[in-house]
């Protein structure tokens, strides 16, 4: 079981992902005046960023990947689990999952049956034909 860290210090993972991208930054020969500059940020965040003080956010992790010429993946390598403080799954990931061999709602038919679906004007009868799809696909 890993131990709890302290409230106001950095979680691992976000030091994790600093780490990387500093790494990665430095190895390019990028200043962090010159990467602040790009992400329209200042060096002293950059900072922030590199040594976990602050998250990054998605927007910015895909903007500094893309800066730096690496995949967002990039930034997680080398992380294992025992750095999560995730809660217990309660086995969410253990529960069957559907597969698709494409994105479902980008077909034909469930752009139709969606739309009919929301023609539908009777919340109660929409509910009552979602009960029986449902019904029908469990079965």
């Amino acid at each position: 079981m890993m131990a709890k860290r302290k409230k106001d210090a950095p979680d691992p993972i976000d030091c994790h992902v600093g780490a990387r991208i500093k790494a990665r930054r430095t190895g390019l020969g990028v200043s962090q005046a010159e990467m602040g500059r790009a992400l329209g940020v200042t060096f002293q965040q950059v900072q922030k960023y590199e040594n976990g003080s602050n998250r990054v956010g998605s927007s910015n992790l895909f903007r500094i990947a893309t800066l730096l010429g690496v995949g967002v993946g990039y930034f997680f390598e080398g992380l294992s689990a025992d750095h999560a403080e995730a809660p217990d799954g309660n086995g969410l990931t253990d529960r069957p999952q559907a597969t698709f061999d494409q994105d479902p709602l980008s077909s034909r038919e469930a752009i139709k049956l969606v739309h009919a679906y929301y023609q539908i004007p009777e919340a109660d009868v929409r509910q009552q034909v979602y009960k029986l799809v449902k019904t029908l696909s469990e079965g």
